[in-house]
Parts: structure tokens; sequence; C-alpha cells
């Protein structure tokens, strides 16, 4: 892709990613297109008005409302176009194991929509990078001392009721260390969510390199920062802990607070997907995108405590979500040799600027228990 400027299209692109990346790229003055539905869940129940995320893209980029699931708004922004970053997804573990349907037909048909499109139609796309995630690998990736790497599958639910959280060797029941994950690591995911990401994954990949199209496929790690919502409470356990914290209710860690995952701050995620957007070298490459460190969910909880200066409880309960994983972090090296991406700002950081952001926030519903609720009904948590 030569680095001339350009006409790119984004999908999700008034989301917390996209529109960050949106502002990024208008900055670097290439043209951006957004198609997005501007889901209430995501932006509030008039979101043209009250959404913070849709009002920082509107005057700056073409913006068309709509869905990835309809033929016709495709239709209307394909055209003309030299790229696509594919955002528009639904996201979140938990609620992908009941509202399946839904999943599906957006992350799995939508990115086939759009490949119809681009296999049959007269457009001039060079380039798609497509937002993976690492929930495609379900769990991480391990070092056993008799067998040396495995990779566990998803957890048993006897042996999570009894409080054994951590993975164990398939084979031989021996405790296991926890490795960095690459590239290569299997994958497995353990939710509906996780499919229809190596679904829209595969389906990038295998069709774009067959039209000559160059594709990246960008593993995001949990991303996190100023901006993000605070009202959505399936995904994103800073927004939700931040949220409980704020309406003064106590704070519910699953299993035994030591799960741990990798944060990575927006403007580190922008970079990537700008460098995977802009580098030949990306064409046809999958890349794990996050800060490379594993930070536990306890500590997360507590670091937010001590930001927003407000005591809550902290319970740690023991209870748990079926399809949850317990560990993954992201190995960089790839990223750092092809992509040159090279993280900047630590979690430290990352939490102090994300908790300054929500202090000038109003405080938004806490919708926490409703979600517990529909999972309980489903016997997702137990």
């Amino acid at each position: 892709m030569e680095k001339n400027i350009m006409k790119i299209l984004i999908t999700g692109g008034a989301g917390f990613i996209g529109s960050n990346l949106a502002l990024h790229l208008v900055s670097l003055g290439h043209e951006v297109t957004i198609l997005d539905n501007l889901s209430p869940q995501i932006h509030g129940e008039n979101p043209m008005v009250t959404s913070p995320l849709f009002q920082s893209i509107k005057d700056k980029t073409n913006f068309l409302l709509g869905s990835v699931t309809d033929v016709a708004a495709w239709e209307k922004v394909l055209p003309g176009q030299d790229a696509i970053v594919h955002l528009a997804a639904e996201t979140g573990t938990g609620q992908s194991m009941y509202e399946i349907k839904r999943y599906v037909d957006v992350n799995i048909g939508g990115t086939g929509i759009m490949l119809d499109l681009l296999a049959n139609g007269r457009y001039q796309v060079k380039k798609v990078v497509v937002a993976s995630s690492r929930s495609i690998y379900g769990e991480g990736k391990y070092h056993s001392p008799s067998l040396g790497i495995v990779y566990p599958g998803a957890r048993k639910d006897a042996d999570m009721q009894v409080g054994r959280f951590e993975p164990l060797c398939p084979q031989t029941g021996e405790a296991l260390t926890l490795l960095a994950t690459d590239e290569e690591s299997k994958i497995h995911p353990s939710s509906v969510y996780g499919i229809t990401k190596q679904n829209q994954e595969q389906m990038v990949m295998t069709v774009c390199a067959s039209i000559g199209i160059g594709a990246t496929a960008l593993r995001y790690q949990n991303v996190f920062g100023p901006g993000q919502s605070l009202s959505n409470p399936y995904t994103g356990i800073l927004s939700i802990f931040s949220t409980r914290i704020k309406n003064g209710n106590h704070l519910n860690i699953f299993e035994d607070g030591k799960e741990s995952r990798d944060f990575v701050f927006i403007d580190d995620v922008v970079d990537a997907t700008a460098l995977a957007l802009m580098e030949d070298a990306a064409n046809g490459q999958v890349f794990g995108i996050g800060s490379g460190v594993a930070t536990e969910v306890l500590s997360v909880a507590q670091t937010l405590v001590q930001h927003y200066g407000i005591d809550v409880p902290i319970k740690i309960t023991g209870a748990y979500r079926l399809g949850d994983i317990r560990h993954n972090f992201a190995d960089l090296s790839k990223a750092n040799h092809l992509l040159k991406f090279i993280p900047k700002v630590d979690f430290s950081t990352g939490i102090a600027r994300f908790a300054d952001w929500v202090n000038s926030q109003d405080v938004s519903a806490d919708g926490y228990d409703q979600s517990i609720s529909e999972m309980k009904k489903r016997g997702l948590y137990k």
C-alpha cells in the first residue's frame, strides 16, 4: 500500500476504537467514511444527540447510519474506498452465549456481505484490516513440566465449583506455567463471540488473498481508555468496575481475583491499527495486539478504588461465568518485528488517564446486576 492519502472506510467507526482511529487518520489527511448503527447498548437511546463518541466524529468524517447486515448500506459506502478497517461487531463473551443469532448475523453475516461485494463488485479497495480478538485463542499458552507447550481447553464446571480455577495440564493434571500467547498458538475459542471472531478473521484472510486484496487481522487484547462506554455492562471490566464504584456499589470479583488480562491503552491500539493499514509488510499477516503484560483482576479493582477515592467493599466471590478464560496475554514479538509496534502507555499510566476521564463524566446507571441476572437465568453464571 502506498503511503499516500487514502479514502478509508471504517465500519463501527463511531465506536470506542473506531472513533479514535478515525480522528487519527483524519489528522494525517486521509478521508474517512464511517458506517455505524449507533447501537443503544454503546451510544445510549438518543445517540445522535447524546453520544460523545458520535459527536467526536460527526463533522470530521462522512457518516452513514446503517448496519453491516444491510447490503444496501454497504453498496452506499464501498464505492471509491481505497481501504477498509472492519471493526463493526457485537462484542461481549457472556452476552454472546445467549444472543447467539445476533452475534452470528452481525459478526459473520456482516463480514460475509462485505466480502461477497468485494469479490463480485467493481471496487478499488486494496487493503482490509479486520478486528480479530484474543478470544479466538480461548485459554492462553502454558508450559507443562512433563509435556512442554500445552493449550488447555475450557475449564470444567466441576473444578470451578470447588475453587480450582487455574487450568491444569490436560494429560497429566499438573500445574502449568503461564506464557505469552503468540500468533502460532492454538485457536480454540470458548465463547460464541470468540467463534464469530475466528470466523471473521479466517473469511477475510482467505477471500482477500484470493481476490488480490491485502488483508491483515489484529487480535486485540482488552482495549481501554478515555471515551469507552460506561453504560454497557457486558464488556470491559474497567467500565463495569468504575460504574459500580461511582454508584457506591460493592465490587464482585469472579473466581479468586487472580485471573488476569492484557490491558492495552487505546492510543497504542490506534497506532497498531494505523501501522497495519499502511505497511505492506502487514499484508497476509495476523498480529496479537496488546501491552504484553498480564494484570490480575483484583489488582485492577483495587487500583480503581484508590483512584476514585470511594471506599466500596471488594468481594472475592468464587462465582464464575462459563466461557470465561483464566489468563491470556500477548506475545508482541511479531508485531514488534513486522509492524514496528511498541506500546507506549503502561497500565498504571493508562488507568490513571482513564480514571481522570471517568471523574469528569456524569455517573452512569449501573446495569451490572441485570446482566448477571440474564446469565444466571441461562445457567451461565455459577
